[in-house]
């Protein structure tokens, strides 16, 4: 892969996650590689667009935070549905 081509994935990952706020293996799914391929274009992104950078940063941050209420609220809603 070129390193062009890169960055313009790297970029787009970005642009979605900014976009949507939403997690890492959401962004995995929607563009249909690997969660440690999105984690690390976004590590990547440091070099490539600092600005962005901070911003996913900061939306990566609040994602894990979070991500101990989603699997509690994850496992609520799975042991009300099999009552």
């Amino acid at each position: 892969m070129k390193h062009d081509e890169m960055e313009m994935r790297i970029l787009e990952v970005a642009s979605y996650m900014l976009r949507t706020e939403g997690t890492i293996r959401q962004t995995a799914n929607y563009f249909k590689m690997s969660k440690s391929t999105v984690h690390k274009d976004l590590h990547r992104l440091r070099n490539v667009n600092y600005t962005k950078y901070n911003e996913i940063k900061k939306i990566l941050d609040t994602n894990w935070e979070e991500k101990y209420i989603r699997g509690g609220l994850a496992t609520k809603r799975k042991y009300a549905i099999i009552q």
